[in-house]
């Protein structure tokens, strides 16, 4: 059993929210954001390649995104993975450019968007749950091995769950700017 670490803790309990920051920036709102197209995988050069390999992405207004492919032999395959990902997109092939506007989210969508930015929320809580309890079972273990005194296991328990309301906190914080964001628009 690892020795207790707050600080290596700390930083898993980060990690799992950059992860949820990284899952909700997936989430569209309605306003084009060029993370939005980060899931997307192209099959060029006989592998499949994150787009952002093959391609620049930008939104050069608030309403569309212009994706920029690099070599002009990968835009079909571009055109198709991009229609292909499931994000109710439309490319407008241009020859040089793909166009992709950015349609109007009904009112069902927007709530199916926040009720599965709700879960990739909760999926962060857990991870921060299990990072919690990792740390009082390496608290648990030093004290049976006489490292620490009881008082400074229960010290140490109280920290980790200290940190845990904090990290759980933060998650909230970051599903409701992400659902005052779908739900506003």
């Amino acid at each position: 059993m690892a020795k207790y670490d707050k600080a290596d803790l700390e930083r898993r309990m980060k990690g799992a929210i950059d992860a949820l920051r990284h899952d909700l920036s997936g989430l569209r709102t309605g306003r084009a954001n060029a993370t939005l197209l980060d899931p997307v995988t192209v099959e060029v050069y006989g592998a499949h390649m994150p787009l952002n390999q093959v391609a620049t992405v930008s939104a050069p207004d608030p309403r569309m995104l212009s994706v920029q492919v690099w070599d002009k032999s990968n835009i079909g395959p571009v055109e198709k993975a991009i229609r292909s990902a499931g994000l109710g997109l439309n490319p407008i092939n241009d020859g040089n450019t793909l166009r992709l506007p950015i349609p109007d989210l009904t009112e069902e969508r927007r709530k199916e968007l926040a009720k599965l930015g709700s879960q990739y929320a909760e999926k962060a809580r857990v991870a921060i749950r299990n990072i919690r309890r990792d740390g009082n079972d390496a608290l648990k273990a030093d004290e049976s091995k006489k490292e620490i005194a009881e008082d400074d296991r229960k010290r140490g328990e109280e920290e980790v769950q200290k940190l845990t309301d904090e990290m759980i906190k933060a998650v909230d914080e970051e599903l409701a700017r992400k659902e005052k964001e779908i739900l506003n628009k």
